[in-house]
């Protein structure tokens, strides 16, 4: 494999600035040395080598801490429902509790909470429900 790589390292360069006549030629000397098929030689060849960081790449972050806890607070007061039933009830459950002064969310807090799925909400709710799970257990 080590071989096959430097070899592809090798001739890449060669073909990516060749002429299309020039390309051919490489092309089928190419697959005659590895035994590669033809159009899986032509992707090897095109692809750049991948330059590699020690470090995995930082998604941006969607649901910040304000979506977090006004997540928690309405979960507590869905008596600690499954993350598939929240989702059903929770836009009701936002209106209630805004009419009646028991939380105050922002516009872009309430979109994104009114637009997440069942499995992230379980997923934000991981640690409060270890939390919770702990508190339980000590008692």
């Amino acid at each position: 494999m080590a071989t096959r790589r430097e070899l592809i390292e090798a001739v890449a360069a060669r073909y990516q600035s060749a002429g299309r006549h020039e390309k051919k030629e490489i092309l089928d000397e190419f697959v005659r040395v590895t035994g590669f098929h033809r159009k899986h030689a032509i992707r090897a060849l095109k692809k750049s080598p991948r330059q590699r960081t020690g470090e995995p790449r930082q998604r941006a972050r969607i649901y910040n801490e304000a979506v977090r806890e006004a997540l928690t607070i309405v979960w507590e007061a869905a008596d600690r429902i499954c993350g598939k039933r929240l989702r059903q009830v929770i836009a009701g459950l936002i209106d209630a509790m805004e009419r009646h002064g028991h939380l105050r969310l922002d516009a872009a807090v309430r979109e994104r909470l009114l637009s997440m799925s069942a499995a992230t909400m379980d997923r934000l709710l991981t640690t409060v429900r270890d939390t919770a799970k702990q508190g339980v257990a000590e008692r």
